[in-house]
């Protein structure tokens, strides 16, 4: 099952059934050779009733001319669902405004079903790490290797970025996806979802293994993930969008503009049923 598909296929549910507001702004912070700092790590897209979407900027030095190219203009005014629809693109600009569009359409149709969130569940606490567990963390979570360890689990951390290979020799990392197969719970980072890696780590975990996939990314409905094996969706939506923008032009925290969302399978009832 390819997650490229999935998300192709709700969008489109999505658009058949809502009516899905106009772009009315764009945020692109300024692209940092060396990577981007903290303060400038996402970028945002704005739609006509406020609803928002974010997308972290996973774009390299050979791009970085393709993504200064962007003007607000070009996207201002036009359906976010044109820019969704190419999820799944090799560009990475392309891939960063299909998410970020992604995730905007699916806050407008939060908030158009009233569908009510749950603000209060720890994805991570679902892990319920134990003694005799074998987790996979792909991506570092830094701080819950020290958790995990102390609780007698065993850590494989699949990381990709060489410079935190290097900084983190004590910590069990590796390169190998493979080593996933014999986990029987996975954490994942969101940017899993951008990078289109997913689906090769999903290909290498356990039919039984309890898999989260966590990160401010994730603002989107989680039915892709569900059906493709994910267990649970922790990412987060945007409460205040003025207020969220006005800090994204400051560089400054988002702190209470945005809320932490956890999404279960077991409990879920699909925005695929609706319409």
């Amino acid at each position: 099952m390819s997650l490229k598909n999935e998300f192709i296929k709700m969008i489109m549910h999505l658009n058949s059934n809502f009516a899905i507001p106009l772009i009315a702004d764009i945020f692109l912070p300024p692209f940092y050779e060396g990577g981007q700092p903290k303060n400038a790590q996402f970028m945002a897209v704005f739609l006509e009733d406020g609803a928002t979407g974010i997308s972290y900027i996973l774009v390299p030095v050979k791009k970085m001319e393709a993504y200064n190219a962007l003007r607000p203009q070009d996207f201002i005014g036009k359906k976010p669902q044109e820019f969704a629809l190419e999820f799944g693109n090799e560009d990475p600009v392309r891939k960063m405004i299909s998410l970020a569009s992604i995730n905007a359409i699916c806050q407008h149709v939060m908030k158009e079903t009233n569908l009510q969130l749950d603000y209060v569940t720890d994805p991570l606490g679902l892990l319920s790490v134990e003694k005799g567990d074998r987790i996979g963390m792909v991506g570092l979570f830094s701080g819950l290797t020290d958790t995990i360890m102390n609780a007698g689990a065993e850590l494989i951390i699949i990381e990709k970025k060489e410079h935190l290979i290097q900084k983190f020799q004590a910590l069990p990392i590796t390169t190998d996806v493979t080593q996933l197969a014999t986990c029987n719970k996975i954490l994942c980072t969101g940017t899993t979802v951008l990078n289109n890696s997913l689906d090769e780590i999903l290909s290498h975990c356990s039919p039984d293994a309890f898999v989260s996939v966590v990160g401010p990314t994730a603002g989107y409905f989680p039915e892709p993930l569900f059906a493709c094996g994910v267990d649970v969706v922790g990412g987060r939506v945007v409460k205040d969008s003025k207020e969220f923008q006005q800090r994204l032009n400051q560089g400054k925290r988002w702190t209470n503009t945005t809320l932490k969302t956890c999404f279960q399978k077991k409990t879920y009832r699909s925005i695929m049923s609706i319409g």
